[in-house]
């Protein structure tokens, strides 16, 4: 059972009790977060609650509005620190019952008689789990706004860093129009999964995950497929940041410590952020980090406009052909981040105003990454490598750059180390080895033991990693590539040829939980291609060019390696106390 969230698993009901008399025809069987791997549900049945979904969401965003009133400071700061306004909802509806209950203990016989059956609610009346209780308790932890997904997605995206590599790998004409198409590709394949999210999630069937998309479109061998690759991708990047940090701590100490203390250091403060189990509270976090990354940016141009470079931290890469394409390959590194956007909506209240801070954030790096690669390169030129924030002068700009570049990198671990963490757990452990649910009392201490492993496999394999460059453009092309482009666009494939393939009668009926449908195999899958051709037709040319982009970006960081650590090149590791640059 995927989780790639930052929300919490709810404990949910088993064998749902029909509780509400108005909705005692509707016919009931196990759903919440049990049937989100439930073979059995069809996709008919997650479209029709995901309908149902959206409509109560929608007046629940317009009462929300209501009860905000208007937007002054001291609603923003109660706001910031509100647990949400289900929680605040959740109250008021436990005080109702309280009055209830106590109505009820006062009045006569007679008086109770006609409390029974017209004023205490149905909670009260059988203490069965209603479906109000359920769709209340699951979307107690989605209390996110647009707002704040634009602070997640470029805490998540942004990695300006890499920019003046690219242009000093591809020129100035080439890096821009290049940033503006994969940050053009990159909005829409945020589209495909907000549009796939809106149309398959509901209180009843959650989506959590990158990998419950692919399971409601494609079956289970997708969804295992999804997340086996996005635990990979996930823990790589934790990998190349322990390998990057340890590099900036290291220079911090003017190399005084170890090299593998430095990178050990980092691993221990990862671990200790690693308690924190939810994302609910990191909007604040994610906020800092963004502008603490417009500081480092700032930071990183008034250096090199101003002073040389400090040619010690260069760091060697790859010439020719398979030199450029690593330069494509750190480019959509920089994009890279699609694989929580449906984690991302799982947490918000209003998923409909998802595509806000989508937008915002992707114009917003697209423009960051642009100005500043652009910039930095025409002062730095070739030497304008992928570590540039350790490789400025003078030492005090360097150092603080440092220090920032330090903190916004924890925040980021922090996300990619809980939803990597999350999707082991539940996935292998949970399903796999029937290991105690998450929210369990055993479950959290088995995700407090866990944590400190994962943490440690990953420092091996960056000790292990002595190019951050190559490893990082290998990563970027095999995995990120593929989750930034590649895949979104075959689940819209698939997603828009079920969708389209329905023909009148067709449908999924509530009452009697029977799926109706006429025909199936590749004719329905054709009928339903057909419908929007066009608009299936330029997603399978994506889908391709997504292909041919990861595999030629595999290739030109392999030879790129090859380069670095065959004959004339290094021959450094990481296992040491020398530093590998």
């Amino acid at each position: 059972m995927a989780t790639a969230s930052g929300i919490e698993p709810l404990g949910d009901p088993r064998e749902v009790i029909a509780a509400e008399a108005e909705k005692a025809d509707i016919y009931q069987r196990t759903w919440g977060l049990a049937a989100r791997v439930d073979s059995t549900v069809t996709f008919e049945e997650y479209v029709h609650w995901a309908k149902i979904e959206r409509a109560e969401e929608n007046e629940a965003n317009r009462v929300y509005k209501e009860m905000q009133g208007p937007t002054s400071i001291k609603t923003l700061i109660k706001g910031r620190f509100s647990k949400g306004i289900h929680h605040e909802e959740k109250k008021r509806r436990e005080a109702a019952l309280a009055a209830a209950r106590g109505n009820i203990e006062g009045s006569t016989d007679s008086d109770k008689d006609k409390n029974d059956t017209a004023v205490v609610p149905a909670e009260v009346r059988d203490g069965a789990v209603s479906e109000e209780e359920w769709r209340t308790a699951s979307r107690a932890l989605r209390t996110a706004s647009w707002g704040t997904m634009f602070y997640l997605i470029t805490t998540d995206i942004l990695g300006w860093s890499t920019t003046p590599f690219v242009f000093a790998s591809v020129g100035y004409g080439p890096g821009i129009a290049l940033y503006v198409i994969f940050g053009i590709c990159a909005a829409f394949s945020g589209w495909i999964l907000w549009k796939v999210f809106l149309g398959l999630d509901s209180s009843r069937y959650p989506l959590l995950s990158y990998g419950d998309t692919f399971f409601r479109v494609y079956g289970k061998k997708s969804r295992h497929f999804i997340n086996i690759t996005q635990s990979l991708q996930q823990f790589m990047t934790v990998s190349v940041l322990i390998l990057a940090c340890g590099q900036t701590i290291a220079q911090l100490a003017n190399d005084s410590i170890c090299f593998i203390a430095c990178m050990i250091i980092f691993m221990v403060v990862g671990m200790l952020l690693g308690m924190i189990r939810s994302l609910q509270r990191l909007g604040w976090l994610a906020n800092a980090s963004v502008w603490m990354n417009v500081v480092c940016f700032i930071i990183i141009m008034v250096a090199c406009a101003n002073y040389g470079i400090d040619f010690d931290a260069f760091m060697q890469q790859a010439t020719g052909f398979a030199g450029q394409f690593n330069g494509i390959n750190s480019m959509v590194y920089s994009y890279g981040g699609a694989l929580l956007f449906v984690a991302f909506l799982a947490e918000m209240r209003h998923p409909w105003d998802f595509w806000k801070g989508m937008l915002c954030a992707q114009s917003f790096i697209c423009v960051v990454y642009i100005f500043f690669g652009a910039f930095v390169y025409g002062h730095y030129g070739q030497y304008a490598i992928s570590n540039i924030g350790n490789a400025i002068q003078p030492l005090r700009l360097q150092q603080v750059n440092n220090i920032l570049g330090l903190i916004t990198a924890f925040v980021a671990c922090l996300l990619y180390f809980n939803i990597g963490m999350k999707t082991v757990y539940i996935e292998v452990c949970q399903e796999v080895f029937r290991w105690p649910e998450i929210t369990s009392k055993k479950g959290k201490l088995l995700w407090y033991a866990l944590g400190p492993i994962y943490w440690i496999i990953a420092f091996i394999v960056a000790a292990a990693v002595p190019n951050l460059n190559g490893i990082s453009g290998l990563v970027g092309a095999l995995l990120i590539l593929n989750f930034t482009y590649t895949f979104p666009a075959i689940l819209y494939i698939g997603y828009r040829c079920q969708v389209d393939a329905a023909l009148p009668g067709e449908g999924f009926d509530p009452y009697t939980g029977m799926t109706t449908r006429h025909d199936g195999g590749v004719k329905r899958w054709i009928r339903g291609y057909m419908v929007n051709w066009h608009v299936n037709s330029i997603n399978v040319v994506y889908f391709l060019g997504g292909l041919v982009c990861s595999g030629m970006g595999t290739w030109a960081a392999i030879e790129g390696l090859i380069q670095v650590f065959g004959p004339g090149g290094t021959v450094a590791t990481s296992f040491g106390c020398a530093s590998p640059v």
